[in-house]
């Protein structure tokens, strides 16, 4: 007689992997997402995989620096701190195996959901491939992941900065190769830089029509002789049409509730299996769910004298 097979159903593990220039605000939104995700009961938990962030305002998990530090990485290798950082990534991917993983799995039993903070060295993304090669050994632990690339927002005052930050968000969503969302932090200083801006919040957000700020790189004489180089440039990120963003402050629940709505749309979680959804909080995630003037009252105009 043939007996009917329970069908076994793995508790899911999520994950945002938050990355972004130093000074764009990983650690506090690290922070502030830990409470806010605790608030809404999720069995959340900080991974540190950042060897020089002593400066952490919250309680890790898991802690890289009790594997390999900067400090004694430089003292030791002799080596600068860039050079030190990308040694500690390569020594967390060799042991990947006999220390993170085993790390992570005793903390599977009280947690589901972390939150990376990883190192600030941008080159460690764009270049390097040490933490591209942890972020796919995590997923093939069927971790759902998303990136979290956080940058600071008063790169938008600047043309030539914000035009260095598209091929930098582009060329990490290349090379990660995975759910990417890119974020414009500490937007609540946006207004009281408003006049500084050469357009309204959404061409920034949206990434739109990019000759417009081209324009504005050639009123500037420096920039002028490299015309040419920052038309490629913009050309290359409008082809690939990948490029946008989302503004957060962090210490508002508003803007966490509205990031964390593409967030769990990036990594699934709003679709997990077992986890009670309404139709209202599904369609809250999804694509085209809510009008333009909607979006604009809701994403743009907290951060603008808009109002």
């Amino acid at each position: 007689m043939l007996q009917r097979v329970q069908p076994r159903v793995e508790n899911p593990r999520y994950g945002q992997l938050i990355i972004g220039p130093p000074g764009s605000g990983k650690t506090t939104y690290c922070n502030e997402a830990y409470k806010f995700y605790k608030e809404l009961g999720r069995q959340v938990g900080v991974v540190n995989l950042d060897p020089g962030n002593d400066n952490m305002s919250y309680q890790p998990v898991v802690n890289v620096m009790e594997l390999i530090t900067v400090e004694d990485c430089m003292e030791h290798m002799q080596l600068g701190p860039n050079g030190a950082l990308m040694h500690c990534a390569e020594y967390l991917e060799e042991h990947f195996e006999d220390w993170l993983l085993p790390a992570l799995r005793k903390q599977s039993a009280t947690h589901n959901y972390f939150l990376f903070d990883c190192p600030g060295q941008v080159e460690l993304y764009t270049h390097h491939t040490a933490m591209a090669r942890v972020f796919e050994r995590l997923e093939r632990e069927r971790y759902n992941l998303v990136t979290v690339n956080l940058i600071d927002s008063h790169y938008c005052s600047e043309p030539a900065k914000f035009i260095a930050t598209l091929l930098m968000a582009l060329n990490t969503m290349m090379r990660m190769s995975l759910p990417h969302v890119n974020v414009l932090s500490k937007a609540d200083l946006l207004r009281k830089h408003e006049s500084k801006l050469h357009f309204n919040v959404d061409y920034y957000t949206d990434v739109l029509d990019l000759k417009y700020l081209l324009e504005k790189l050639d009123d500037d004489p420096t920039m002028r002789k490299y015309q040419k180089l920052n038309e490629a440039i913009c050309s290359l990120v409008e082809d690939y049409a990948l490029v946008s963003f989302k503004l957060l402050d962090a210490f508002s629940t508003d803007s966490m509730l509205r990031l964390r709505n593409h967030i769990d749309k990036a990594n699934g979680y709003v679709y997990k299996a077992g986890e009670e959804q309404t139709v209202n909080s599904l369609l809250a995630c999804a694509v085209g769910a809510e009008t333009e003037a909607m979006r604009q009252q809701r994403d743009i105009e907290p951060y603008t004298n808009q109002q």
